[in-house]
């Protein structure tokens, strides 16, 4: 399916900007309408109040929010104002504890969401928040910028992270549009299972069904030469010059991966090219 809504939530203009210009360039490329949320958050926590404290301090804060909304609607349509793009901002106040759902009920509607990375300096609990309501709420695949990184003018490389799993095809599938203008797709499969049902030709299915698609595509295979399959997957991609990385997302629980850590969160900290992913 094409990309006809592309969104993109900006809780902080000067940390969130690159991902709004990376949201513009995408929406024009794929003549699609652009969606801004306006994030003003309201930060007060259940609980963090005593009983009988005035409502007045409560009021406030949603009050403040309001305010943080509105003054990145007025940055963000100062912006945008003369782009030849189809676009609208929209203000939006949310409770931290009530974000995911609130989020997710527009969210879901897109074709795309456009975000920047969730982790690293200036980043707080919202961007990780906003990322995992696209992601496990609205059912909606994520286009990660990385910090200083624009969109390429033409994505031109692309590694596909293949594990077999039903996160990777179902990014795979949300991913066509992209491919099929690619003038190269390459499968990466790190360390196949030597049992599995594509033991004698890894990737070799998945392939086919991109080829099909119009696709140029091949398949690497690479063997795990690195303690972590994030510093494999990201050499990798640096060796095919890649302008775009595909993978499924949180193939493990978040809570395992957030102690643990996992491929996700470790690609979403240190890649260096967008990183489009879906649950």
């Amino acid at each position: 399916m094409p990309f006809k809504t592309v969104t993109t939530v900006v809780c902080d203009f000067e940390a969130d900007t690159h991902a709004l210009e990376a949201a513009v360039a995408l929406a024009r490329r794929e003549d699609a309408h652009l969606d801004i949320i306006c994030l003003g958050l309201d930060r007060t926590q259940p609980g963090f109040y005593y009983a009988g404290t005035n409502a007045m301090a409560l009021q406030d804060n949603l009050k403040q929010a309001q305010a943080d909304s509105q003054a990145l609607e007025e940055k963000v349509s100062a912006r945008l104002n003369g782009e030849d793009i189809p676009w609208v901002a929209n203000a939006m106040t949310a409770q931290m504890a009530g974000l995911t759902p609130q989020l997710a009920h527009f969210l879901r509607f897109s074709d795309v969401v456009v975000l920047p990375r969730p982790y690293g300096p200036g980043r707080g609990h919202e961007h990780e928040e906003i990322l995992e309501a696209a992601l496990f709420s609205g059912h909606v695949p994520v286009l990660v910028i990385p910090d200083e990184t624009d969109l390429p003018e033409k994505i031109d490389r692309v590694v596909v992270a293949w594990n077999e799993s039903v996160e990777a095809l179902g990014t795979i599938r949300a991913a066509l549009p992209v491919l099929q203008n690619a003038n190269l797709v390459d499968i990466t499969i790190i360390d196949p299972p030597q049992h599995g049902p594509d033991r004698s030709d890894p990737g070799g299915t998945l392939c086919q069904m991109l080829v099909r698609h119009g696709v140029r595509a091949e398949v690497s295979v690479l063997a795990k030469t690195m303690p972590r399959v994030a510093d494999v997957l990201e050499r990798h991609v640096r060796d095919k010059d890649a302008d775009l990385l595909v993978m499924g997302a949180y193939g493990h629980s978040r809570f395992r991966e957030s102690i643990m850590g996992g491929a996700t969160r470790n690609m979403l900290e240190s890649s260096k090219v967008p990183v489009l992913m879906s649950h």
